[in-house]
Protein backbone atom coordinates (compact mmCIF):
# COMPACT_ATOMS: atom_id res chain seq x y z
CA UNK A 1 0.00 0.00 0.00
CA UNK A 2 1.35 3.21 -0.75
CA UNK A 3 -1.12 5.32 0.78
CA UNK A 4 -3.76 6.12 3.50
CA UNK A 5 -6.44 6.02 0.82
CA UNK A 6 -5.47 2.42 -0.22
CA UNK A 7 -7.04 1.03 3.16
CA UNK A 8 -10.13 0.20 4.40
CA UNK A 9 -11.53 0.56 8.29
CA UNK A 10 -14.22 -0.89 10.12
CA UNK A 11 -17.05 1.61 11.78
CA UNK A 12 -17.05 1.23 15.56
CA UNK A 13 -20.73 0.31 14.52
CA UNK A 14 -19.16 -2.26 11.90
CA UNK A 15 -19.79 -0.65 8.93
CA UNK A 16 -16.77 -0.37 6.32
CA UNK A 17 -15.23 2.67 5.15
CA UNK A 18 -12.97 2.69 2.42
CA UNK A 19 -10.48 5.51 3.30
CA UNK A 20 -10.44 6.45 -0.17
CA UNK A 21 -13.44 8.97 0.75
CA UNK A 22 -11.21 11.03 2.30
CA UNK A 23 -9.48 12.10 -0.47
CA UNK A 24 -7.92 15.84 -0.22
CA UNK A 25 -8.92 15.76 3.13
CA UNK A 26 -6.37 16.02 6.42
CA UNK A 27 -6.91 12.86 8.70
CA UNK A 28 -5.80 12.64 12.72
CA UNK A 29 -5.56 9.09 13.11
CA UNK A 30 -5.21 8.43 17.09
CA UNK A 31 -5.16 5.29 19.15
CA UNK A 32 -7.50 5.64 21.95
CA UNK A 33 -8.41 4.16 25.22
CA UNK A 34 -10.97 4.69 27.66
CA UNK A 35 -9.57 4.66 30.97
CA UNK A 36 -6.03 6.09 30.20
CA UNK A 37 -4.23 9.07 31.86
CA UNK A 38 -4.26 10.52 28.05
CA UNK A 39 -8.23 9.71 27.93
CA UNK A 40 -9.02 13.53 28.52
CA UNK A 41 -7.26 14.01 25.12
CA UNK A 42 -10.86 13.07 23.62
CA UNK A 43 -12.37 16.78 24.62
CA UNK A 44 -9.72 17.92 22.24
CA UNK A 45 -9.82 16.29 19.54
CA UNK A 46 -13.57 17.14 19.39
CA UNK A 47 -12.80 20.70 19.66
CA UNK A 48 -10.42 20.07 16.45
CA UNK A 49 -12.87 18.53 14.82
CA UNK A 50 -15.68 20.74 15.40
CA UNK A 51 -13.11 23.76 14.42
CA UNK A 52 -11.40 22.57 11.45
CA UNK A 53 -13.45 19.91 9.82
CA UNK A 54 -15.21 22.88 7.52
CA UNK A 55 -11.82 23.03 6.27
CA UNK A 56 -11.47 19.19 5.62
CA UNK A 57 -9.79 17.92 8.82
CA UNK A 58 -11.19 14.64 9.63
CA UNK A 59 -10.51 13.15 13.43
CA UNK A 60 -10.77 9.37 13.56
CA UNK A 61 -10.23 7.56 16.92
CA UNK A 62 -9.11 3.97 16.73
CA UNK A 63 -9.61 2.45 20.54
CA UNK A 64 -7.41 -0.24 21.50
CA UNK A 65 -6.67 -2.91 24.85
CA UNK A 66 -3.26 -3.33 23.99
CA UNK A 67 -1.76 -1.09 26.81
CA UNK A 68 -2.30 -1.69 29.83
CA UNK A 69 -6.22 -3.07 28.73
CA UNK A 70 -7.12 0.32 29.21
CA UNK A 71 -9.73 0.02 26.80
CA UNK A 72 -11.50 -3.79 27.76
CA UNK A 73 -15.20 -2.74 26.52
CA UNK A 74 -17.29 -3.57 23.68
CA UNK A 75 -17.39 -1.42 20.58
CA UNK A 76 -20.98 -0.62 21.99
CA UNK A 77 -19.58 0.32 25.19
CA UNK A 78 -16.78 2.73 24.09
CA UNK A 79 -18.64 4.53 21.63
CA UNK A 80 -21.38 5.03 24.12
CA UNK A 81 -18.66 6.08 26.53
CA UNK A 82 -16.81 8.73 23.72
CA UNK A 83 -20.21 9.91 23.26
CA UNK A 84 -21.55 10.82 26.58
CA UNK A 85 -18.51 11.79 28.59
CA UNK A 86 -16.84 13.69 26.04
CA UNK A 87 -19.22 14.47 23.32
CA UNK A 88 -17.62 12.57 20.54
CA UNK A 89 -18.67 13.67 17.43
CA UNK A 90 -15.90 12.68 14.94
CA UNK A 91 -16.00 9.14 13.48
CA UNK A 92 -14.94 5.97 15.77
CA UNK A 93 -13.61 3.03 14.31
CA UNK A 94 -14.20 -0.36 15.59
CA UNK A 95 -11.87 -1.89 18.00
CA UNK A 96 -8.37 -2.55 16.75
CA UNK A 97 -4.35 -4.06 17.62
CA UNK A 98 -1.71 -1.14 16.66
CA UNK A 99 1.14 -3.77 17.26
CA UNK A 100 2.06 -7.21 17.13
CA UNK A 101 1.46 -9.83 14.68
CA UNK A 102 -2.58 -8.59 14.79
CA UNK A 103 -1.78 -5.31 14.37
CA UNK A 104 -4.68 -3.72 11.60
CA UNK A 105 -2.99 -3.05 8.08
CA UNK A 106 -3.30 0.48 8.44
CA UNK A 107 -1.36 0.73 11.83
CA UNK A 108 1.35 -1.42 9.67
CA UNK A 109 1.91 1.27 7.05
CA UNK A 110 1.26 4.37 9.55
CA UNK A 111 4.23 2.73 11.48
CA UNK A 112 6.30 2.00 8.43
CA UNK A 113 5.73 5.04 6.86
CA UNK A 114 6.61 7.43 10.34
CA UNK A 115 9.28 5.42 13.05
CA UNK A 116 9.07 7.07 16.54
CA UNK A 117 12.23 7.76 18.39
CA UNK A 118 15.17 5.77 17.28
CA UNK A 119 13.57 4.79 14.55
CA UNK A 120 11.70 2.45 16.59
CA UNK A 121 8.36 1.36 15.04
CA UNK A 122 6.43 -0.09 17.87
CA UNK A 123 3.33 2.35 19.07
CA UNK A 124 4.33 3.09 22.70
CA UNK A 125 1.25 3.81 24.62
CA UNK A 126 -2.46 5.13 23.77
CA UNK A 127 -3.01 8.75 22.12
CA UNK A 128 -0.14 8.43 19.73
CA UNK A 129 -1.56 10.49 16.84
CA UNK A 130 -0.83 10.31 13.22
CA UNK A 131 -0.97 13.54 10.85
CA UNK A 132 -1.84 12.53 7.35
CA UNK A 133 -1.49 14.90 4.43
CA UNK A 134 -4.51 15.90 1.91
CA UNK A 135 -1.84 13.72 -0.32
CA UNK A 136 -2.87 10.65 1.94
CA UNK A 137 0.91 10.59 3.46
CA UNK A 138 2.17 10.90 6.98
CA UNK A 139 2.92 14.42 7.50
CA UNK A 140 4.25 13.91 11.04
CA UNK A 141 3.69 11.19 14.45
CA UNK A 142 3.20 12.36 17.77
CA UNK A 143 3.84 10.77 20.74
CA UNK A 144 0.97 10.57 23.37
CA UNK A 145 1.81 13.49 25.31
CA UNK A 146 1.83 15.71 22.41
CA UNK A 147 -2.21 17.39 22.98
CA UNK A 148 -4.51 17.79 20.30
CA UNK A 149 -4.15 21.79 21.05
CA UNK A 150 -0.19 21.10 20.57
CA UNK A 151 -0.64 19.89 16.68
CA UNK A 152 -3.09 23.22 15.48
CA UNK A 153 0.20 25.10 13.51
CA UNK A 154 0.63 21.58 12.06
CA UNK A 155 -2.86 20.92 11.31
CA UNK A 156 -3.66 24.43 9.83
CA UNK A 157 -0.57 23.98 7.54
CA UNK A 158 -1.57 20.63 5.77
CA UNK A 159 -5.05 21.99 5.74
CA UNK A 160 -3.43 25.30 3.11
CA UNK A 161 -1.74 22.90 0.93
CA UNK A 162 -3.84 21.49 -1.94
Amino acid sequence: MSSFYDFEVKAIDGTSINLSQFKSHVVLVVNTASACGFTPQFKGLESLHQTYAQQGLVVMGFPCNQFGAQDPGTNESIQAFCETQYGVSFPMMEKIEVNGPGAHPLYQWLKEEAPGILNTTAIKWNFTKFLIGRDGQVVERYAPQATPESLIKDIESALSKS
